[in-house]
């Protein structure tokens, strides 16, 4: 099942190393049977105005949330989604988007939820692949094949996601990490656009960049800096690990980051995030 890892050199740093993919391992496979690429932005016009050739676009907000129970889709959703991507339960898929591949990495959480059996990343996602002038295509499928996708089992949401009413009986014994910039977690700004009636950050929380473990390629960094980062706010691999931010993205790269590059074991994402925390009733917040 699925197509061989990338051997590239650079990648056996990472504790997990076959989740993820270089522009020039990707480049060599592109049309391979049973690769599927998926564009993941957040800007979904980019994908118009050149994308990696064969990839299919995914729109995160539209494709991959139910706007009734602010949640994520179910399972016939996400099924009905492969479908008209084109992809199949044996497939491997590759992401890659803008933004650091900040979406795309959702994107593979989720895909995750659902028990997708591989999924990947870009390295450096469409900057690195742009930066480098490689192919880039105008083509769009407009009639993917049909898979019959069927999700295996229900959507996994206890071992990488945790909802609120769990996270409020968790501060003892677990680390939380708020990967918003300083001033929202100090509590200074709200950042526009975000309907968010406090601000501040859930106790306990420690405050980490999510761009701390990228380059300025968009690529992650070497395995050496992105452990010591995390020592110098006293993480512990072996702790229960939330992470959260606003909306989800960061702390969705930032538990990509943990997961399978240091290879931490136990890390869910508060999807939920400050959109939720900072507007409840009843919970507390601290600042500064």
């Amino acid at each position: 099942m699925g197509i061989e890892f990338d051997p590239s050199p650079q990648l056996k740093q990472y504790a997990h190393p076959n989740k993820l993919v270089t522009n020039a391992w990707l480049g060599a496979k592109l049309g391979t049977p049973g690769l599927k690429v998926v564009e993941v932005d957040a800007d979904a016009l980019l994908y118009d105005i050149g994308h990696i050739p064969t990839a299919v676009r995914l729109k995160w907000d539209e494709d991959l949330s139910d706007h009734v129970w602010r949640d994520l889709i179910g399972s016939r959703e996400f099924e009905k989604l492969m479908d008209r991507l084109g992809i199949a339960r044996d497939d491997t898929v590759v992401f890659y988007g803008d933004h650091a591949n900040l979406w795309a990495v959702y994107a593979l959480w989720v895909f995750e939820l659902f028990g997708h059996p591989d999924v990947r990343i870009l390295d450096g996602g469409r900057d690195a692949w742009m930066q480098e002038e490689r192919e880039i295509s105008y083509a769009v499928d407009e009639s993917p094949n049909q898979t019959g996708y069927s999700v295996a089992a229900r959507r996994n949401d206890h071992t990488n996601r945790i909802f609120v009413d769990e996270l409020r009986t968790k501060f003892e014994g677990s680390q939380l990490i708020d990967l918003r910039n300083s001033e929202e977690y100090n509590g200074d700004v709200i950042l526009p656009g975000h309907p968010i009636r406090r601000n501040g950050h859930v106790p306990g929380a420690v405050n980490l960049r999510a761009d701390s473990s990228l380059l300025a390629n968009s690529r992650f960094r070497p395995i050496d800096h992105i452990t010591s980062t995390h020592a110098e706010l006293q993480l512990d691999s072996s702790r229960p690990t939330v992470a959260y931010c606003n909306n989800g993205a960061r702390a969705a790269l930032e538990w990509f980051v943990l997961r399978f590059l240091l290879g931490w074991e136990d890390v869910r994402v508060y999807d939920g995030s400050w959109i939720e925390w900072g507007n409840m009733m009843r919970v507390p917040i601290e600042r500064g």
